[in-house]
């Protein structure tokens, strides 16, 4: 099992973390994501993921409130700020899919998101009410701060 997934390509890195692509091309009926990527986020010392981080590409009512950036680190490897240093690696994909302001959006009481979010100069633009018919998608959150982040085209 570790030799095929060592054996993945690095697709961006900064020397500290690296992000492996884990799958692309998804589509998700009904909730308007029309492609996407995602990518284990790594430690080149390590041997498994410390997370992941999704690209949902896609304009919809669902992804409104879900946002076209998701990510998790695993509970060990938090305090780090993997999540933003991988974030920050997907800029140059972003912008190679014309995505400059994607939206990301947190629970209002996921601080250490919202903080994320904040150090890599993002705008909370508001905090939405999730409607009922979206809730499902959004994990049962009952309201989404909505942050913006500003992608300056080359």
């Amino acid at each position: 099992m570790f030799g095929l997934w060592h054996r993945r390509k690095v697709m961006f890195s900064d020397g500290e973390v690296e992000l492996i692509l884990s799958s692309a091309g998804f589509l998700e009926e009904g909730s308007g994501i029309r492609d996407g990527y995602t990518f284990d986020i790594c430690l080149p010392r390590l041997k498994k993921p410390v997370g992941y981080i999704s690209l949902r590409l896609g304009e919809s009512p669902a992804l409104y409130y879900l946002g076209h950036i998701g990510y998790r680190v695993h509970r060990d490897f938090r305090g780090h700020s993997y999540a933003r240093k991988a974030l920050a690696l997907l800029i140059p994909l972003m912008r190679k899919e014309e995505l400059l302001h994607p939206v990301i959006t947190t629970n209002i009481d996921n601080w250490p998101s919202r903080k994320t979010c904040e150090k890599l100069g993002c705008r909370l633009e508001h905090i939405a009410p999730v409607p009922l018919e979206h809730r499902e998608v959004c994990s049962g959150a009952e309201y989404k701060c909505r942050y913006i982040l500003c992608i300056k085209p080359e």
